[in-house]
């Protein structure tokens, strides 16, 4: 992770907004297509469609990106109304420059235009069970348009919803209208990490909490109902998944019980060992209290259980990820890119 604790590529949207890489490169041929493509990413608006479809619909709205760039305290605000505001700005400001050079694809841009893994914990799994059917809904199989896991689980939990609504229950009818991709994101992405109910119900809470028109009085209730559809529809869709998570778990249970902690060799040679340990307690008596310390770093210790079954599958799924970036990183160098 980054020192700085604001200002670096996985800060907010202000922080990123203003990062630039230092040395620039012509646009070419593709490049100011490639900044159409990210703005519209940047906007959140067509998630489902085509690279195509995305670059037609930048080209339909270039007047409202010009009178951002132009005039974006005054001007129409489109830039305003979309996810990620001031990195949409600063694109639009990019664009606008670009398009108004005498030769766009000799334009020098600075600008960085993110790629992204589609949900890369689930990228992984479908990699290590050959599910094809995981695979294809996190972009691991050709398609036309990009597949987007999150607004198919969203899909599935609103199947399950009308179905309990219909049957009369209360929350499933207080939710309607309300399960949408952004409620269930965040518990999807971290299911693969081990998230248990407990922490994913507290993660659907808040995004219910950020809706004003939800009432608020059912938010309790409606985030124990949905982080229990959510894990219901994972199941279903990524049964492949569940099973190569529990074998993980499992094998670090017994690997635990013999008295070793986990470990494992990263595909790029790094050997891993899990340092969760039980606490190994340290009493200081003194004249007038006594104090207890506890340690869990002292690998003399049996090794702890529960840290070392719950830790395993996140761990080696983020190892793997880890090992996937960096050769990304150095295939890109080779090729003369800079990575980030």
């Amino acid at each position: 992770y980054p020192c700085p604790p604001h200002f670096h590529h996985l800060g907010s949207d202000l922080a990123r907004a203003l990062l630039e890489f230092a040395q620039g490169r012509p646009l070419g041929a593709r490049g100011l297509d490639w900044l159409k493509v990210h703005l519209v990413n940047l906007t959140g608006l067509k998630k489902r469609e085509s690279l195509q479809a995305r670059l037609a619909f930048a080209d339909e709205v270039m007047e409202d990106i010009l009178d951002s760039a132009d005039r974006p305290m005054t001007g129409r605000k489109w830039w305003m109304h979309v996810d990620e505001p001031w990195q949409a700005l600063a694109c639009c400001m990019e664009i606008a420059r670009a398009v108004r050079a005498p030769d766009p694809a000799a334009y020098v841009s600075h600008f960085p235009v993110h790629q992204d893994g589609s949900c890369n914990g689930l990228q992984h799994y479908a990699a290590l069970g050959r599910d094809s059917v995981g695979a294809a809904s996190v972009n691991l199989l050709p398609s036309d348009v990009p597949q987007d896991v999150y607004s198919g689980v969203a899909a599935q939990v609103e199947v399950f919803r009308k179905q309990d609504a219909k049957r009369g229950v209360r929350v499933a009818q207080v939710l309607e209208g309300f399960i949408s991709r952004k409620v269930v994101k965040q518990t999807v992405m971290t299911v693969v990490y081990g998230v248990t109910r407990y922490g994913g119900r507290l993660q659907i809470e808040r995004r219910l909490r950020e809706l004003s028109d939800f009432p608020q009085e059912f938010v309790w209730e409606a985030s124990h109902y949905l982080v229990r559809q959510v894990f219901n529809s994972l199941q279903e869709m990524f049964s492949g998944t569940r099973a190569i998570q529990h074998w993980l778990t499992e094998s670090a249970r017994l690997i635990a019980h013999t008295g070793s902690a986990v470990q494992w060799v990263t595909p790029l040679g790094i050997p891993i060992i899990q340092p969760y340990h039980q606490d190994a307690k340290v009493l200081i008596a003194g004249g007038m209290q006594s104090l207890t310390f506890s340690q869990s770093g002292d690998t003399s210790q049996k090794p702890n259980t529960l840290k070392q079954r719950n830790g395993f599958p996140p761990n080696f799924i983020h190892s793997l990820d880890s090992s996937h970036m960096m050769l990304t990183a150095l295939h890109c160098y080779r090729k003369g890119l800079t990575f980030v």
